[in-house]
């Protein structure tokens, strides 16, 4: 899901300013003192004070090793660790659902479970130890509040000529969120084609792709567009320095806003070249400061469900997403069919 690659050490910088071409060939293997993660985006701050940023400081001054970090869209990192299955430059793995049951499928993840992942609910983390929730989140959309001080209430009204060019969505099957506008679509829809048929719809005000949720929310601020969609976690954290950003969930008809749980999951790569590290980054992740940060810092939802937050962002968190009617995916059969899906969503939109 999301955009640039913040510093954090000498390493890092140099791997964010080459973005996906960074991190390559015998780099990640040649550093013993380090541990390199693909990650999808949303978790590092614009101005270097996200929850990856805090976490990955803290983790290098308690163990001496360098966080070398490579992000992207949550598809777009799974192939890229794909391609290097027989040179694994990655250790650890972060991308949202279902592209971490992908990469397990895809046999990129070790079974590891860190510290306190007992404490995650069952529904966030693999049976089997290949992938834990390291962070909660909601899927949702934006608006630029200034144009827009009421925000859409339904999906339908998205088609009034009012929102033509003014309207755009990450790229399915590329991005996270924009595989989770799919997904949203279907359960609010009722199904494949009549979401399909909706999304046919909507292109007429679409923009066009974009390989990066995290770029969309920029453009609203600025009122280059008036609706993008996102997720709570990165848009809350944004909106902290874009006042003209609002949350909001769209409805069906006559229906109530509905959202699904997005987290943020994380595993350890098969053949990493620094696994150890990657356990102990890992662990890291979970342990309790950690998690009381994802709601201070990164504002978010704790993956532990024995963190009980009470900060500010918490409390503002908490009110956001009340009313908002949350259904379970079922994320066997999105894994099982996503490029169905997929090719479906081609179709419709031309792309």
């Amino acid at each position: 899901m999301r955009i640039p690659a913040r510093t954090l050490a000498l390493p890092l910088a140099a791997c964010a300013a080459l973005a996906l071409t960074a991190c390559g060939g015998s780099s990640a293997a040649s550093d013993e003192k380090s541990v390199t993660v693909y990650s999808a985006d949303g978790l590092k701050g614009e101005n270097g004070d996200g929850w990856y940023d805090k976490v990955f400081k803290d983790f290098e001054k308690k163990t001496g090793i360098t966080v070398k970090y490579v992000e992207g869209g949550s598809g777009e990192m799974v192939q890229r660790a794909a391609r290097e299955k027989s040179n694994t430059q990655a250790d650890v793995l972060v991308t949202l659902p279902p592209f971490i049951q992908q990469a397990d499928a895809k046999g990129l993840l070790t079974a590891y479970e860190p510290k306190g992942a007992d404490r995650v609910d069952g529904a966030d983390r693999a049976a089997d130890g290949k992938w834990t929730s390291v962070v909660n989140n909601y899927f949702g959309f934006v608006h630029n509040t200034e144009e827009l001080k009421t925000p859409p209430r339904t999906w339908e009204e998205l088609l009034a000529p009012a929102y033509k060019e003014k309207i755009q969505y990450s790229t399915p099957g590329v991005a996270g969120d924009g595989t989770a506008v799919l997904i949203k679509a279907m359960h609010d829809f009722g199904g494949q084609e009549p979401a399909m048929e909706y999304l046919k719809k909507l292109q007429a005000n679409n923009v066009g792709p974009s390989a990066s949720t995290g770029k969309l929310a920029p453009k609203v601020d600025k009122g280059e567009l008036l609706v993008a969609n996102g997720d709570v976690q990165m848009n809350f954290a944004q909106s902290k320095d874009m006042p003209n950003l609002g949350i909001w969930f769209p409805a069906k008809g006559g229906g109530k806003p509905t959202s699904f749980a997005l987290p943020y999951a994380a595993g350890l790569v098969a053949n990493a070249p620094h696994g150890e590290n990657g356990k102990k980054l890992l662990d890291f992740m979970l342990s309790e400061q950690a998690q009381r940060d994802v709601s201070a810092v990164g504002g978010g939802f704790a993956a532990r469900k024995d963190i009980e937050a009470t900060d500010a962002n918490a409390v503002e968190l908490a009110a956001l997403m009340e009313g908002v009617e949350i259904f379970e995916p079922d994320w066997s059969d999105i894994g099982a069919n996503l490029d169905t899906y997929i090719d479906a969503w081609k179709s419709a939109t031309g792309s």
